[in-house]
């Protein structure tokens, strides 16, 4: 049987993947721009982007024999089950993408499945490489190539049906075939992303300095966030979807009844005082199979501590009160944190 675009699409639908598409793996002019944004300082201390670029550049760096890239997309938007509502003054906010179980451990499955259809189809001297979000892949560019959504201003993946709620996967193979169109740009004159963005992260459309980003602030950095920047991260405790919320191609997103991105209980804006309540136990209990185990519960409690400047006074000091009875409350960036908030 030979392999072709329409049975890995169909196969890919039938595991778990709400788009897919085909790109030739070629050396994209803009695969070079990820030099120019890490000479410009917005990669910050994601020092792995630097030590990779060759890789990310050339996707022959990573599988010599690649022909072709087969682009995969999952929408994770689900519906908000909260009780206390997301503009409640008291509500923590924890990125979308991690309400539910992590999704390396959910895609990774998939994507060996749709190997195994595909080799199966392929024949003798089938090779392939499989990648979600932490292989040197540029995903965005090839999303793009593959016609799975363009990169808008706020540099998220958009389709135009789905909309920007969406994980990124994808398949080298050495197979040639078929390209599809590659998606043409819909963002117009628009600048929602632009303006509603706390900490000006996105300092011109379709470029983000990563450094003032507040999903980077929040997760990424280990340290103390710049005290320039801590007012913006509002009740942000980890991660910020404020430009994808925005933003109008997101009006009418899809919403998916997968049941591996269902919010859990307790991660789909919280009470900001039930978070700060919480001991270690329970958090690892919450944490236990959840991309916000990428953060640790040190880095939590400190953006716990700037987002509960948010919250008034009286409610401010309780919530303080109660994170620095738990033991990570000695780590001086936890401390300097709850310092800060209780004298802002």
């Amino acid at each position: 049987m030979k392999l072709t675009p329409d049975a890995i699409k169909a196969r890919a639908r039938e595991i778990g993947f709400d788009l897919c598409g085909i790109a030739r793996a070629e050396r994209h002019p803009k695969l070079g721009r990820l030099r120019e944004w890490i000479a410009a300082g917005h990669a910050g201390e994601m020092t792995y982007l630097s030590r990779s670029l060759e890789e990310r550049s050339d996707p022959a760096r990573v599988l010599a024999s690649v022909r072709t890239i087969v682009s995969l997309a999952v929408c994770y938007n689900t519906t908000h089950p909260n009780s206390i509502g997301v503009d409640a003054p008291d509500a923590a906010k924890i990125s979308r993408y991690a309400w539910g179980d992590d999704y390396h451990a959910v895609i990774k499955p998939r994507l060996r499945a749709l190997v195994a259809s595909m080799a199966e189809d392929a024949g003798a001297g089938f090779e392939a490489f499989t990648c979600v979000d932490t292989a040197p892949v540029q995903e965005r560019v090839f999303a793009v190539q593959a016609g799975v959504g363009w990169i808008g201003k706020n540099t998220c993946v958009i389709n135009a049906h789905l909309g920007s709620w969406l994980f990124l996967a994808e398949v080298l193979i050495n197979v040639d075939l078929p390209a599809d169109p590659s998606a043409v740009d819909q963002c117009g004159t628009c600048r929602r992303c632009l303006d509603a963005c706390p900490t000006g992260a996105i300092v011109e459309p379709y470029r983000l300095d990563a450094t003032r980003c507040l999903s980077y602030l929040t997760i990424e950095t280990r340290g103390a966030i710049d005290a320039a920047l801590r007012a913006g991260v509002g009740a942000h405790v980890y991660g910020c979807d404020i430009c994808q919320d925005v933003c109008p191609w997101n009006r009418k997103a899809a919403v998916s009844d997968d049941p591996a991105w269902q919010p859990r209980d307790g991660l789909a804006f919280p009470r900001l005082i039930d978070l700060c309540v919480l001991n270690d136990d329970a958090w690892r209990a919450h944490l236990k199979l959840s991309a916000m185990q990428r953060a640790g519960l040190r880095r939590l409690r400190r953006s716990l501590a700037y987002a509960c400047r948010a919250l008034p006074a009286t409610d401010r000091q309780a919530a303080l009160d109660a994170l620095a009875t738990h033991p990570s409350a000695d780590d001086p960036i936890v401390r300097d944190a709850i310092e800060w908030a209780s004298r802002s």
